[in-house]
């Protein structure tokens, strides 16, 4: 089999690094220069790496600064995405996650359409200051997110971990209400049809599929606040006032 192009194996090798883990976001790529000595090669061909990795949205290019591992972010989002342990260590409560459930799946099930096999499902439950706030079933591609695999969560949550270690380019939130069935009814210790804000999201790097999350909040126990301005360039024309 013939060996693929220079360009495309330094490519997967930052590729792997950023996916692994090893380099979070934020962290600087080597200089153009570092990496031309380190793989022998013509500044063109590094340049051709960098350049599709930073349309596959995995990496920044700053003119005069550098390269560096993409930050989180998303495109047009009014919501973005939370990270709940910060934000109830912020409002005063002691945070805990409780892990309930961890399997792999080798086929991708209905529940986590559009990512990529092997993904990892993982049931947990969020507290606050000891009592139970949310029900959270994510399900994550392990062909996306390889590093997560040997992740115990006994330190970070899932939601967490994957922001300080997962770039990604766009997310869908679906906000809604639910009654919470016997599952999720008995994770939290309230009675089986109890009234719960539910959060579905979908995160993804580019066209590829990151993780696919649903998450039952206690009604009454948490709020989802945005803050926005008119889009610029024009007015608000009657009838698109909200």
């Amino acid at each position: 089999m013939k060996a693929p192009p220079l360009h495309a194996r330094i490519h997967a090798a930052i590729e792997g690094r950023i996916m692994s883990g090893e380099w979070a976001p934020g962290h600087r790529i080597p200089p153009e220069s570092a990496l031309m000595d380190e793989y022998g090669c013509a500044r063109m061909t590094v340049n051709k790496a960098l350049s599709a990795l930073a349309d596959a949205g995995l990496i920044e290019r700053r003119r005069r600064a550098g390269s560096f591992v993409c930050r989180p972010r998303a495109r047009n989002l009014v919501l973005d995405v939370p990270d709940l342990a910060a934000e109830i260590t912020a409002r005063g409560q002691a945070y805990a996650f409780r892990l309930l459930d961890r399997e792999v799946w080798h086929r991708t099930p209905a529940e986590a359409s559009g990512l990529t096999a092997p993904v990892l499902r993982l049931e947990g439950i969020h507290c606050a200051d000891g009592q139970p706030l949310a029900h959270e079933e994510r399900w994550v591609s392990l062909t996306a997110v390889p590093g997560i695999a040997a992740q115990d969560f006994t330190t970070s949550p899932p939601g967490s971990w994957l922001l300080h270690h997962t770039p990604w380019t766009e997310a869908e939130h679906r906000i809604g209400a639910a009654a919470a069935g016997a599952g999720v009814a008995a994770a939290l210790g309230v009675a089986e049809g109890a009234a719960c804000l539910t959060v579905e999201r979908h995160t993804w790097r580019g066209a590829e599929g990151i993780t696919r999350v649903c998450q039952h909040f206690l009604a009454g126990h948490y709020e989802l606040v945005a803050r926005f301005a008119p889009r610029q360039g024009g007015s608000t024309r009657p009838g698109e006032a909200g």
